[in-house]
């Protein structure tokens, strides 16, 4: 086995906490709408567990509201109690078949609280991929312990670890500071 096997290996764990962070920076609220703040929102009906996005046509017609088109009219009140629930901080109102949300101007405070869960979610992203680099790492030196690997491809697989530790770590820089953008 060479060591650029033990590097592809831990690409797709990289790209999967890449990914994992991508959809925790799209739930985050900014001051612009996104169908992805609520559609995961749990909503009781009948008994039953559904995400939002299950019940209904979510979309965002302005940059400041979301609007919900449940599939049936019998979703309306369970919708509308379990955002209230949910915290999300936004005001609806009902108008015919339709949900109305309509988002906040957000606060200096609330934006550095937000500013300090982007980086909360960026270090757990970070710490993931330290994980899988720390494993790809260790299998590298059991397989040059064990003489199936040379000392020169340790070091080789060393630096390819290295970067693509750094290549992750732009990407997620470029996704949090795309997100500062939209909460700025």
């Amino acid at each position: 086995m060479s060591y650029k096997e033990f590097i592809d290996k831990v690409r797709p764990e990289f790209e999967k906490a890449l990914s994992f962070l991508n959809g925790e920076l799209g739930k985050i609220r900014t001051s612009h709408a996104s169908p992805a703040l609520v559609e995961d929102v749990e909503v009781d009906y009948l008994g039953q567990k559904y995400t939002l996005k299950q019940l209904a046509a979510i979309s965002t017609p302005q940059t400041n509201q979301i609007v919900i088109q449940p599939w049936d009219p019998s979703y309306i009140q369970p919708i509308e109690q379990a955002i209230l629930k949910s915290g999300l901080g936004m005001s609806s109102s009902v108008d015919k078949n339709l949900i109305r949300l309509s988002l906040p101007l957000l606060t200096q405070e609330y934006r550095d609280s937000l500013m300090k869960l982007l980086n909360e979610k960026a270090e757990q992203a970070r710490q993931t991929m330290r994980h899988w680099r720390e494993d790809a790492w260790n299998k590298i030196q059991a397989a040059q312990k064990t003489k199936t690997l040379t000392e020169d491809d340790k070091f080789k697989g060393k630096d390819e670890l290295q970067k693509l530790i750094d290549e992750f770590a732009k990407k997620i820089k470029e996704l949090i500071e795309r997100k500062e953008k939209e909460i700025s």
